[in-house]
């Protein structure tokens, strides 16, 4: 069972597009996409700078129209009926949705913008950030995050666990870190998946409601608890309310491994989730799309012709 994987924010980085853009579909497919947002991802995702694709408004919608450019080319040929699921990490469960048939490409898009726009509206009002630890105890870690009023944030297996809260706290953290752990700052502007975001929640849950949802026709797997959804509509309420709570990698890691997963390929911006899965599904075989140069890989491991 081959699963496609969709990465979240601070997955992406100054030019990954430009290989993308030099096949005209891509470019014209990137441009549909940006007149339907108002946003020139075209620009933001060759020529634009880490801080400028750091916003959130900018880096939600640009993730996700990466995510809908390499599903158009894995998808192609038939080869969607050979896949076993989707999954996605934070901003990219609205791609999932997309890959799933439970949004329109244009409905998923116009919910990332909106999504995109009140986490940065809600990031805004206090400064806040997160950063990965990697390694050490975890119970551990969840008592020092209360003694310094941070939150986790994201579970996301093989030892590593993203925190947020004020930039303050998430400083002391890192000079002075528990045994055995590393913290890494991440290239985000807010404490997402926290009560940081709640001023956000409310928005998107009115803006959703206007949208048309479909049950999913690939089975797909949610943040909240990794447990596999059935109703469109209810997938979409989960993954609005998961702007202000914790994302659960963990948990979707082993509810693949429990339906049996043979192979993740990841969407561009890809590399995160693989790297995960390496330490979190040991022995699958994982692909990272970042360049139309890395889609062989993935179509041989689609078709069943590689192990690797």
């Amino acid at each position: 069972m081959i699963v496609i994987v969709a990465p979240g924010q601070g997955s992406q980085t100054p030019g990954f597009l430009e290989p993308w853009l030099t096949e005209p579909r891509f470019r014209d497919q990137l441009g549909a996409i940006s007149d339907s947002v108002g946003i020139d991802l075209v620009a933001h995702g060759t020529t634009s700078d880490a801080d400028t694709i750091r916003d959130t408004a900018v880096a939600q919608p640009l993730i996700v129209a990466a995510g809908l450019l390499t599903l158009s080319a894995l998808f192609a040929d038939g080869r969607r009926e050979k896949v076993g699921g989707v999954a996605g990490h934070s901003v990219g469960e609205l791609t999932a949705a997309a890959a799933a048939g439970i949004l329109s490409d244009t409905d998923a898009v116009a919910l990332v913008r909106e999504r995109g726009r009140a986490m940065a509206d809600a990031a805004a009002l206090e400064p806040t950030g997160m950063s990965a630890v990697i390694g050490g105890d975890e119970a551990a870690l969840l008592e020092r995050l209360t003694e310094l009023g941070l939150f986790p944030a994201n579970f996301n297996g093989g030892g590593q666990i993203v925190v947020a809260g004020a930039l303050d706290a998430l400083a002391q953290l890192a000079e002075s870190p528990l045994a055995g752990t590393r913290v890494i700052p991440l290239q985000v502007a807010g404490a997402f998946h926290t009560h940081y975001m709640e001023p956000a929640v409310a928005h998107l849950e009115y803006f959703a409601a206007g949208l048309e949802k479909h049950d999913p026709t690939l089975p797909i797997w949610t943040n909240r608890d990794g447990s596999r959804v059935e109703s469109g509509s209810h997938y979409v309420d989960l993954l609005v309310g998961q702007v202000s709570s914790p994302v659960r990698w963990d948990k979707t890691m082993d509810a693949l491994a429990a339906a049996g997963v043979t192979g993740i390929i990841e969407l561009a911006p890809a590399g995160a989730l693989v790297g995960l899965a390496k330490r979190g599904l040991k022995g699958v075989p994982a692909v990272a799309v970042k360049t139309p140069d890395d889609l062989p890989a993935a179509f041989d491991l689609i078709d069943g012709t590689t192990t690797a």
